[in-house]
């Protein structure tokens, strides 16, 4: 193994030689970890999108808690926060990535300049990786070159403020960071000021800077933590970590200003003791998932294509254990969940007319998941 001995972090690349596996419908699925006893880093394995069926997870690439990962439009790279807890800045890790046989090869580092990075994602041009830092409350923007090299943070916004749960909200908590299907404007739902703040975002040249609306007050003490956009652009919905809420959301693209148009729980009932986590919405649009952990299941919700708005739909737990992120292929047949507290992916068939989750027989141990990205073979 060789090591690449970048500031504050060190990243080692695999260097036995990577066995190429059949060609067929198949995909590749990266999988982000708290690396400690049962993970070293960012994991690979294979997905027949056939039969759902997954192939063993194996190490990709050696390098400190890389949470969250990102995708570049083109598949040419990868990128992932290496969180650290805390204020002190925490690192944005880049990778070149090879569709073909799924090897990641590191290429720099780069500070995310605020604590606890927990979230990224790639600006659809290709041009900047856009963080959200937990621990610091705050928002930053880094270029990336042709190559994938990670430049220094050409944008940074601190969020000030609290909310009324003084253990969770005693300060802003930016959980998340996405971009609407323009490119325009960024959405940054902070769990410590209950808001989404939408900024400005300029790709040429970097920049993210406040909108006018700046922001969309949720209930106090919700606690927006993830959020995504509908596929026609024109809706979005937010889970509210610390009420175990879901808000269906209008977007009206020009203004960058949103809506509000229903909240429900992502509960069957009452619980004590559940935080959401992940939301993704299904790729024809007619249905959005949440993961519950603490109730440790994925709650399902039809979506009335004319308004938006969101209707329960049930809950699926089988096999789950605390579910972090989790995605859907991109033939829309299959979810995989990453169960953290399971140390394994687990693989779900969704049925596209219903939304319903039906539990298959997959099941692949990977340490403390977090994060799951799909990637086409090349």
């Amino acid at each position: 193994m060789r090591t690449l001995l970048l500031p504050g972090l060190a990243i080692a690349m695999l260097s036995s030689p990577l066995a190429t596996p059949a060609r067929g419908d198949t995909v590749w699925v990266f999988v982000g970890t708290y690396t400690g006893k049962k993970s070293q880093g960012i994991y690979r394995a294979e997905l027949d999108t056939a039969t759902g069926k997954l192939g063993k997870a194996e190490l990709a690439a050696e390098i400190a808690s890389p949470s969250f990962l990102a995708i570049h439009p083109e598949r040419t790279h990868l990128f992932c926060v290496c969180e650290l807890t805390g204020k002190r800045a925490g690192g944005v890790a880049s990778f070149k990535l090879d569709a073909k046989t799924g090897a990641l090869k590191p290429i720099n580092q780069q500070s995310s300049v605020g604590g606890g990075p927990c979230h990224i994602t790639s600006d659809k041009a290709g041009k900047n990786v856009l963080i959200a830092n937990y621990g610091g409350g705050s928002a930053a923007v880094l270029p990336v070159d042709k190559d994938g090299k990670l430049g220094e943070a050409s944008s940074f916004v601190q969020h000030t403020g609290s909310s009324v749960n003084k253990g969770r909200q005693e300060a802003p908590h930016a959980h998340s960071v996405n971009l609407d299907k323009d490119n325009k404007f960024a959405v940054v739902a902070d769990l410590g000021l209950d808001k989404l703040l939408v900024y400005k975002f300029d790709s040429a040249k970097g920049t993210i800077t406040a909108n006018d609306p700046a922001a969309l007050d949720l209930a106090p003490g919700a606690g927006p933590r993830h959020f995504a956009f509908h596929p026609n652009g024109k809706f979005a919905y937010t889970n509210n970590e610390l009420d175990s809420t879901v808000t269906a959301l209008a977007y009206d693209a020009d203004k960058g200003s949103f809506t509000k148009l229903n909240t429900l729980s992502t509960l069957p009932a009452e619980h004590k003791g559940n935080s959401t986590a992940e939301t993704v919405v299904h790729p024809n649009g007619k249905f959005v998932y949440v993961s519950n952990r603490g109730h440790n299941s994925i709650a399902i919700f039809e979506v009335n294509e004319s308004t938006g708005e969101l209707k329960a739909a049930g809950h699926q737990g089988e096999g789950v254990k605390i579910p972090r992120n989790f995605n859907i292929d991109p033939t829309g047949k299959w979810m995989i969940v990453a169960n953290q507290a399971g140390d394994s992916l687990i693989v779900y068939e969704i049925d596209e007319k219903t939304g319903q989750l039906k539990p298959t027989v997959q099941s692949v141990e990977v340490g403390s998941p977090v994060c799951v990205r799909f990637v086409p073979r090349g």
